[in-house]
């Protein structure tokens, strides 16, 4: 009975032994995976500080300060935070800051004479909805226009398979198209002798005589007011303002 005792002391003692081994290791373990995400996060952070981060990034990377504090901040407290915990150039936060707010994602509300910002979990949750579901509407209409246009197509093939009788009047209708044009080519050759266009130009042809006899009018009308004005000859008149010896009405 005793013997019996020991060997089951034995044997718990030697589990025990096994199960704190174990814990230890695994600690360890979990230890040395903290320390290498730790310093893997750091050579990322130093990385992207040297290579300079894209304006996503740096918009990713401002929405998680509202995120992990869950409160509201001004903007100097933005430009203070932003380099020191997100690797953003303090040169840079305003901007960044300001097309969160223009795309709703961070709310901005003036008390006085200072801005505050904020931005919840919550609200971009819904906001990713709001837009999942606008994607998904739109590819339902997408699906849906597809669906039509497929209808179409199939609607349109019929009466148009590929047939002796189909080739041979399509063959007939490029014959009767280009019959056309040249036709056409004919008529604009002979389009001066056109009743209508010959009319168009003889309407045109009155009133531009009409309108030369105006101008003709008024050069008489300066000569006559020249030759009592100052008392000069037709010629002198003529030479002075360079018209030809032979100007007249037209007949």
């Amino acid at each position: 009975m005793l013997r019996f005792f020991f060997v089951r002391y034995k044997c718990c003692s030697l589990l025990t032994q096994v199960a704190a081994k174990y814990i230890t290791t695994t600690l360890m373990y979990v230890q040395r995976v903290q320390s290498l995400v730790l310093i893997t996060d750091k050579l990322l952070f130093q990385i992207s500080k040297k290579r300079g981060l894209s304006l996503e990034e740096k918009r990713t990377r401002m929405m998680e300060i509202f995120f992990e504090a869950k409160d509201v901040f001004q903007l100097k407290d933005i430009e203070k935070i932003a380099p020191k915990t997100k690797g953003i150039s303090p040169m840079t936060v305003k901007d960044v800051l300001q097309s969160l707010v223009d795309d709703n994602m961070v709310d901005c509300e003036r008390v006085g004479t200072s801005n505050y910002y904020w931005a919840f979990p919550s609200k971009a949750l819904n906001a990713r909805k709001h837009k999942l579901e606008d994607l998904q509407k739109q590819i339902s209409d997408a699906k849906q226009r597809k669906v039509n246009l497929q209808k179409v197509v199939e609607k349109a093939k019929v009466g148009r398979q590929d047939t002796k009788e189909r080739s041979s009047l399509l063959k007939e209708l490029q014959a009767l198209r280009e019959e056309r044009t040249q036709l056409k080519a004919e008529v604009e050759k002979y389009r001066e002798c056109d009743p209508e266009v010959v009319e168009e130009m003889r309407k045109s042809n009155v009133t531009a005589k009409e309108a030369v006899s105006r101008w003709t009018d008024n050069v008489f009308a300066i000569k006559s007011w020249t030759k009592k004005k100052f008392a000069f000859d037709d010629r002198r008149i003529n030479k002075a303002f360079g018209i030809p010896e032979d100007f007249d009405y037209m007949d």
